[in-house]
């Protein structure tokens, strides 16, 4: 009893270390489980409904895989510096497993080695930490996939004719070059008449993709179609349409959910979206690096999480609840 005591101080010692970064510690050891496991994630931000699900899940997962879980973020998804600095936390902590989510993935390959010299296995999260080979798998939406699939519908919904534009998250996050990518390759090689045009970035902040998509629409007042790669994004969008009352006119379509978004597509200013499913990312994440403490690492470099369209029609049927979030 008293190991096993001693076990759990060490673990909520871990655990408050990093709770003091700024993030979450609410998980411990259950009888019968492996004593003082503590699984650490560093995910892109905070504040945003997509990585409170994304936590939600892992916080569940530890729940009921017993096990000590912490969670942590900067407070935006452009403070690439203090996400560095919480991940360096989190390895000095010396968890049994890490879980990151990388802003900058070339700013964190210095910490991946130290993780991997210090014997602590590596599970990327939503985005693939390009460039390093110390993450045992990447958990994640296959972000090209989801974006054929925006492209698809945008597609059919625009007649294949006309301007679209793009609204990207991130310039330098896999998960917004993917999707911007996957979303221009497929319209370029089954939409020839449709004229991209050039990307705009807006760094996961709907202020600005307001800014952006009014810019846009002043500029090319024949724009039939909005594409954005994150809630944030198609949120400023949709509203800045509304707003010129073009609901009808140009087709918004969006990336994940969240409240706003699905009251905008309820109401047909958007006109749907792809969705991840950010509480399995969280919940998946900590059950590999459970399982890889326990000696049975994942054999797959990539692990899909999923994806789905939805829409007015479909957006209350149980498939497409189980994955939103408000």
């Amino acid at each position: 009893m008293k190991r096993l005591l001693t076990c759990l101080a060490v673990g909520a010692l871990a655990a408050g270390a990093l709770a003091g970064c700024g993030g979450d510690s609410e998980t411990e050891p259950t009888a019968g489980s492996p004593d003082a496991i503590v699984i650490a994630l560093i995910a892109k931000a905070n504040g945003s409904p997509y990585w409170t699900a994304v936590k939600n899940g892992a916080l569940d997962a530890g729940r009921a895989l017993g096990v000590t879980v912490t969670f942590n973020g900067p407070d935006t998804e452009t403070e690439v510096d203090k996400q560095i600095n919480l991940l360096q936390s989190a390895i000095n902590s010396k968890p049994s497993g890490l879980g990151f989510a990388p802003l900058d993935a070339e700013a964190s390959f210095d910490l991946m080695d130290q993780a991997k010299a210090d014997g602590i296995p590596v599970i990327a999260f939503d985005t693939a930490v390009t460039g390093s080979d110390v993450p045992l798998t990447t958990i994640a939406t296959d972000n090209v996939g989801a974006a054929e699939e925006a492209a698809r519908h945008m597609i059919e919904l625009t007649g294949g004719k006309g301007k679209v534009a793009i609204l990207a998250h991130s310039q330098t996050a896999s998960t917004g070059v993917q999707r911007r990518d996957g979303f221009q390759d497929y319209i370029k090689k089954n939409a020839p008449d449709i004229e991209l045009l050039d990307p705009q970035y807006t760094d996961s902040d709907q202020a600005k993709s307001t800014d952006k998509a009014m810019a846009i629409l002043q500029a090319n007042p024949d724009l039939v179609g909005i594409f954005a790669t994150d809630d944030d994004g198609v949120v400023g969008a949709a509203q800045e349409v509304e707003a010129q009352g073009k609901t009808g006119q140009v087709v918004v379509i969006g990336f994940d959910s969240g409240k706003a978004q699905m009251d905008l597509i309820r109401s047909s200013v958007i006109s749907g979206s792809v969705t991840q499913n950010p509480y399995k990312i969280g919940y998946k994440t900590v059950e590999l690096l459970l399982a890889t403490v326990n000696g049975n690492p994942p054999t797959e470099t990539f692990t899909d999480s999923g994806f789905l369209w939805y829409d007015k029609a479909n957006i209350d049927s149980t498939e497409v609840q189980q994955a939103v979030y408000d």
